[in-house]
Parts: C-alpha cells; structure tokens; sequence
C-alpha cells in the first residue's frame, strides 16, 4: 500500500470524481480539497479467486467460417465446418442469360497467416447444398446432418494448402489467400433460374435463401491445421458476344454475385476433445481458457473487500480514482504454437448469455474487456471505478454482483473522421462476439494478478 501527500492534487479530476461526503458538504467539495492536504491512498492488496468452467458451445456473431481439423499435444483436437447463406446482388447483368453462364466458382478469402498448424498440409473439404432452412439462433454443437442430404453427393470438393509456393511474386505479395472451388453448372443455373422467375427474391434475402438455403462446407480429408476464412463469395463467369467487322467477339466477364454477409445466417460447427494432461493440469487447479469453444474461468472479484477497506479508510471526504485488475497470462506449450486469446471479455457470468444475444457493448458496471499484452504478458482491466461505484451505491450485494466470467471475444473498432477543419479521427468500440476463428487458449495466473484501488481523501475542517 502506497500513501502519497499531495497538495491540491483533486483540483484536476474533482469535475468528474464522485464524493462520498453528506449532501450537504457537495458544493464544498472542490474547494476543500485545494486549500487543505489531500492524500492519495494506493492498495494493491487483494486476493483474486477463480476456476475453470466448461463453454461447450458458442454462437457466431460474425461472418468468420472456420474449417480443418487437428491434434496437438497439450491442447487436444478440434474439427470444425460451418453453414451459410448467401446474400444475393440486387439485380443481375441485364446481358446475362443462363446459356452463357460459363462457370461458378465458390472463393473462400484468409488473411496471410490466419490458422494453425502446417500451411503445406494438404486438406480436403466437400461442399454440400442445403435442403432446409436454417434457423434464426444456432450453436457450435448443433448437428449439421439436420440441414442436407446425408446421402448425397457433395457439389464439390477440394485439395487445398494455404501456403504460396511456387506461385508469382504478385500473389506472394497479397495479404490473404485464395481457395477457389468449382461448383457445378447446374447449381448456377438454378440461381440464375431463381432470378428469371422471381427477380423480387434478389431484393429479399430471407426470400432468397428459402428458394436456396446456403450450403454446408465441412472438413474430408487430412489433420493438420485449422483455418480462419475472412470472407466468401460466388462468382459467376459468362460470356457476351459481339460482331465487329463482320467477326465475333467473345467478351469475357464474371461477377461476384453472391456473398457470405452478417444479414445472413451463419453456423461455426466445432467439436473439442481436451488433451489429457491439460485436463490434469486444469483438475489441479489451474486456471486455463480454451477457445472457440473449451474452457473458461470463472472469477469471484473481491469487490466486498475493496468496498470494506475503502469504507475504513476513505475520511470524511474522499474521492475514488481508479480501479484496475491486471491478470498476468502464460502461453501454454503445445504442438502448434497456439496462442493467447487477443481479446478476454469480464462479464457478470448471470449475463454472459444475454451479453451475446442482444448484441451489447461493455458498460464498465456489469461487463469489461482487456486486450492481451504482449510486452506485459497480461490482461489488464483497467475500467472497474464505475463498478466500484455502482456496488457502493447499492449498499448490500450478493454474489451474482461479484462473479465474473472470462470468456475470448473478437472486438470490432471503427474509425470515425470528424468533418472539422482539422480532420481529426476517433475510434470507437462497435462490436463484441463470441470469439471465433483460430484456436487459442492461456493459462491465467490469479494468484498473482494485481487489484488496485486508488482513492484521495481529506478531513474536513
């Protein structure tokens, strides 16, 4: 514990402080604290708890598609696949017929680096059409044989690596990869036919994918590694002729007509087998996150020890600064280099579904979240004084107020460029998701994560 005397230390923060003096002294505040010796009390010393709990499933929130499988030790195995649908162009080229639809390829984009395990494992996966709506809400752990033909043939397959070997210098350049993926003639006759009948159908996507339900992509062939897609789309290739000087020519043209799109329904399918030893390690008592779906920690925040030691020491006058936790996380060894979650989400685990399905963002009361330091080697909450400040107010608590989950999340920032004469720009939280992509997991040691309460306070006079 730190006690700093300062002098006129609260002039600066007073405006956006909250006393905890008696209504009347209110007005006063200010001013007191100028003219008279203030002390800044710093107290670190807090115990956190915490366990590790099962996160058997997860709902995606984006438009990332995962696919691959592997096995590592000191992690486990992981198979995942995924449905979509489709979000359709509005209208269609007017020179577009369905004799001179050429081809249609299904093109998956991953950003340079986006998986783990070997990029020159050679993996298979198939494509099958869906015969059934998708439901509004799905999870991880629904079974995917639900929505197509179990017995048929697959539209497609492919052998795939995401490695540029041998390719240009131009394609070695690009930050993302290309997997393409012909698909059959006759599935882009049937979205060209779609078109033709019932043009309205482009302008409604929930028509749209009654009259065709997405596809299913799922993981036939290799163990290795496991994939991150950033995006997807089909693109349709046909063919214009023209005469010019009594010859033909045959122009040719494609466009990406359909497109994997957060308006549609999308389903991430992922089943986890723990490793063994990490499952012992976790028995034991360590506490270890495991993501997309896995393990999460349970945290109980000693938030009745803060309130009890700032209630006996804060004065008759007081001022709360900060409250921060900072968790420090260890890298846990593994066959594929697996990483630390980028992103952990602290949410009143009462809330963790409600969190999700109604789209919210942090509100520093109920829900928080820290991006993993590389240099520190740590999460570090560092917005809990309004939380300190919403427990205090509410006088008794009990323990849905104290116990927190961790759970990985994927955080979208936007950039917003103000229109003033300097331009200047800000960021802003957009969105927070169940996190989906690649595997990660961390060990996070509680035992020596850091609370610090920071609170200035004075005697009246």
């Amino acid at each position: 514990m730190k006690r700093l005397p300062i002098f006129g230390i609260l002039a600066a923060f007073a405006a956006f402080s909250l006393s905890f003096s008696a209504c009347e002294d209110g007005p006063n505040v200010g001013s007191s604290l100028v003219e008279d010796e203030t002390e800044v009390v710093e107290v670190s010393d807090f115990v956190l708890s915490g366990t590790t709990v099962n996160s058997p499933r997860v709902q995606t929130r984006d438009v990332t598609q995962v696919i691959g499988s592997i096995t590592a030790d000191g992690y486990g195995s992981l198979d995942a696949g995924f449905v979509t649908q489709f979000l359709p162009a509005a209208v269609l080229p007017s020179d577009l017929t369905r004799e001179n639809i050429d081809s249609l390829l299904l093109r998956f984009y991953i950003y340079a680096g986006d998986f783990v395990g070997d990029s020159i494992a050679p993996m298979g996966l198939q494509v099958y059409e869906l015969n059934k709506q998708l439901p509004s809400v799905m999870y991880s752990n629904y079974d995917p044989a639900d929505y197509y033909d179990t017995s048929s043939e697959p539209l497609a397959t492919k052998i795939y690596t995401t490695n540029v070997l041998g390719a240009t210098d131009s394609i070695k350049k690009l930050t993302y990869r290309e997997v393409d993926v012909k698909l059959p003639l006759s599935t882009a006759h049937k979205l060209y036919d779609i078109y033709a009948n019932n043009p309205e159908a482009y302008q409604f996507p929930a028509t749209f994918a009654k009259l065709f339900p997405g596809i299913y992509v799922k993981n036939s062939f290799g163990s290795g590694r496991v994939t991150s897609i950033s995006n997807t789309v089909m693109t349709l290739f046909y063919h214009t002729a023209t005469e010019e000087d009594g010859e033909t020519k045959v122009n040719k043209l494609s466009g990406d007509y359909y497109a994997v799109a957060p308006e549609m329904i999308l389903n991430n399918f992922f089943t986890y087998n723990i490793d063994r030893a990490l499952d012992n390690r976790i028995a034991a008592g360590e506490n270890i996150i495991v993501a997309p779906v896995g393990r999460d920690v349970e945290i109980t925040f000693p938030i009745d020890k803060v309130i009890d030691y700032y209630n006996a020491n804060s004065g008759s006058l007081s001022v709360v600064n900060t409250l921060t936790m900072t968790i420090p996380a260890e890298a846990i060894e593994n066959d594929y280099d697996i990483e630390q979650p980028p992103y952990l989400l602290m949410v009143l685990s009462k809330n963790k579904d409600q969190f999700f399905a109604n789209n919210e963002l942090v509100d520093n009361k109920t829900s928080f979240y820290a991006a993993y330091s590389s240099t520190d080697k740590a999460y570090k909450f560092s917005g809990l004084r309004s939380y300190l400040l919403k427990m205090l107010e509410q006088g008794t608590i009990s323990p849905e107020d104290y116990t927190f989950t961790l759970t990985p999340v994927n955080v979208v920032m936007e950039t917003n460029t103000s229109n003033s004469y300097y331009g200047s720009t800000t960021q802003y939280l957009s969105s927070i998701n169940p996190y989906i992509g690649k595997p990660v997991m961390v060990k996070l040691n509680l035992d020596k994560a850091t609370i610090e309460l920071i609170f200035a306070k004075q005697s009246a006079n």
